[in-house]
């Protein structure tokens, strides 16, 4: 159990390491969720927008350029985290695979890829969050703040989950912005007529977008919506890992490796250009 854990922190730490190696994605993220948080609040007015919220059970009214800051920032968290979960697990499996032959433990593997969709997810969310606190106030933060680290559990747990299927980056990138496209750009009352559909309960980011409009002025808490929200992280995440699982099954022990998995991943990490 020593050896478990002792692999398992040694693997989220890599991970960490990994994810905050990716400068673009740290780059769009420091910048771009600001910028485009703070346009999209700009450019709209404040006039009010009726959107049907199911867990009041209905419409109220929500000032346009905080619907759309809410909109634009739930869409921006799904592309970052979305993305920079695919690129990780797409460009780890076939070392992951060697640090499996090697003797690494696979369940270790995968805990280190959901705590670091967590940690990343939580930052992501709080990052949000404090730049949106900056120009209106919130009826329940928390619950706001709750809502954007469940719309980045999602894209999270979708992106693990593209990874799985799809072999190139750029495929990944089209299939996360067309699905938060869809996704968020149908939930907006000032997109689309539809956006009060019972339908749309179907689309992933449903249960955050309810969740984080509620936040504005409501004082309950849509704990059926959350729950919705985490079936989706549960089932996308669980995808990923069952095809993470296979494709790193153990046929033979490679003799590269045998100086032991940590050597492995040290090898691995130390080869990295930073």
């Amino acid at each position: 159990m020593t050896r478990f854990w002792s692999y398992y922190a040694t693997a989220t730490r890599f991970a960490l390491i990994e994810q905050a190696r990716n400068r673009l994605a740290v780059v769009i993220l420091l910048f771009f969720i600001p910028v485009w948080t703070s346009l999209a609040y700009g450019v709209m007015a404040a006039t009010p927008v009726p959107f049907f919220s199911r867990p009041a059970g209905h419409s109220v009214p929500v000032p346009a350029n905080t619907l759309a800051q809410i909109t634009g920032a739930l869409q921006a968290i799904a592309l970052i985290v979305g993305f920079m979960m695919f690129i990780a697990t797409a460009r780890s499996v076939p070392f992951d695979r060697r640090l499996v032959q090697a003797g690494y433990s696979r369940l270790a593997l995968v805990l280190a890829k959901v705590s670091t969709l967590v940690v990343l997810a939580a930052a992501v969310a709080v990052y949000t969050t404090a730049w949106m606190h900056l120009y209106w106030r919130p009826q329940q933060l928390v619950l706001l703040a709750a809502s954007l680290f469940l719309g980045a559990l999602i894209y999270g747990g979708i992106g693990i989950m593209l990874a799985a299927v799809l072999r190139t980056e750029l495929a990944g990138m089209f299939l996360l912005i067309m699905i938060s496209f869809v996704d968020v750009g149908l939930q907006n009352p000032m997109a689309t007529p539809l956006a009060a559909s019972p339908v749309l309960r179907v689309l992933p980011g449903y249960g955050a977008m309810q969740s984080a409009v509620a936040s504005v002025g409501l004082r309950l808490v849509p704990w059926s919506y959350l729950a919705l929200g985490m079936c989706w992280v549960v089932g996308a995440a669980a995808t990923g890992i069952t095809a993470f699982m296979l494709r790193t099954r153990s046929r033979r022990t490679n003799t590269t490796d045998r100086a032991g998995p940590a050597a492995t991943l040290e090898r691995r990490t130390a080869s990295e250009p930073a």
